[in-house]
């Protein structure tokens, strides 16, 4: 899995999404995510089939929305999304939120579609600790990654670590915390000691956590900035420094509220 792809939430299906997915494959990016939720997935296949480059050197991930939860609603839920993206196999597959007393069944499901080599890997996403340990009960497969929100000012290292320790890949979802965080005094002046954007620096700091990310954008000028992150290094002290910023703020649902 690459440890940066593009994100197309709110990305419009059709000429939109496949500008921006065709603009990110041309920059180098090699990961795609998308999911049922977002409306896009053809457009997205049909950005990839497109492009010209080969299927194998190409990473989708996609996830099963809310209201398909269960066990044959998700087998019937990820032969419309590999449809819509017309692709054979998909490379991960995620549980968009735990629907309570419902995601159990949608993981065993999920471990199917893995076993039957229609996936690659299977994970989830905006699963807290308390959602792991339940999933995990039962779990015979250990989620490959957990895409959750996750940005200097929602740092989550008990969750982190807790990934960790049972080898499950974090992945940062709206990693640039929708601009808000770009006027920081602290962000400012790492941008002007690296020379490199608030975005960047941001991005960056993901990797050297060791979290994947995928900032989405539709801009082709920052879908190309956004990858320009491997050319420099930020010192430890400031991603301890990046880490202090945590206020512990969302920007998006908390998990134990939205479903």
């Amino acid at each position: 899995m690459p440890w940066l792809g593009l994100g197309v939430y709110k990305a419009e299906d059709g000429e939109e999404v496949k500008t921006a997915v065709k603009e990110a494959l041309r920059a180098g990016y090699r990961s795609i995510d998308t999911a049922a939720f977002y409306m896009n997935e053809q457009g997205v296949g049909e950005a990839i089939r497109e492009s010209g480059i080969p299927r194998e050197e190409i990473f989708v991930t996609t996830k099963v929305w809310n209201d398909d939860h269960g066990y044959e609603e998700t087998l019937r839920a990820f032969e419309k999304s590999r449809q819509s993206l017309g692709l054979e196999t998909i490379d991960l597959y995620l549980i968009h939120w735990p629907v309570t007393g419902k995601f159990k069944e949608t993981w065993r499901a999920l471990e199917k579609l893995y076993k039957d080599g229609k996936v690659r890997a299977i994970g989830v996403s905006n699963f807290l600790i308390h959602h792991l340990e339940e999933l995990l009960e039962d779990a015979e497969i250990v989620p490959a990654v957990n895409q959750v929100e996750y940005h200097p000012l929602l740092v989550q290292e008990q969750l982190h670590k807790y990934c960790t320790e049972k080898g499950i890949q974090l992945e940062a979802w709206s990693p640039l915390t929708r601009g808000r965080m770009f006027d920081h005094p602290f962000l400012k002046e790492l941008s002007e000691k690296y020379g490199k954007t608030p975005a960047q620096i941001i991005l960056r700091w993901d990797l050297q956590k060791g979290v994947v990310t995928i900032p989405k954008s539709i801009t082709p000028s920052r879908i190309q900035s956004n990858k320009d992150i491997f050319d420099f290094t930020l010192s430890d002290g400031d991603v301890k420094k990046l880490d202090g910023c945590n206020q512990n703020q969302r920007f998006g649902p908390h998990p134990d509220e939205f479903v």
